[in-house]
């Protein structure tokens, strides 16, 4: 069930990438550079929120792993 997760949460990361990079392109072109530097920054901390959960797991593992 873990796989399935991973999975969704790939195309998550993906369809907000598309909509920084698309979103970012039409501020950029507009004028507004500053704006599209804070929406890639909000959208690089909503992915790390998403993705932080996956990694202290992987930590954990390791951890449990090599105290064996």
């Amino acid at each position: 069930m873990r796989g399935v997760m991973g999975v969704s949460l790939i195309f998550k990361i993906a369809a907000v990438g598309i909509l920084i990079t698309i979103l970012s392109q039409v501020l950029k072109h507009s004028g507004r550079e500053e704006h599209a530097f804070l929406i890639s920054l909000a959208g690089l901390i909503l992915v790390l929120t998403w993705i932080v959960p996956y990694i202290y797991e992987l930590f954990e593992t390791i951890q449990t792993l090599f105290t064996i």
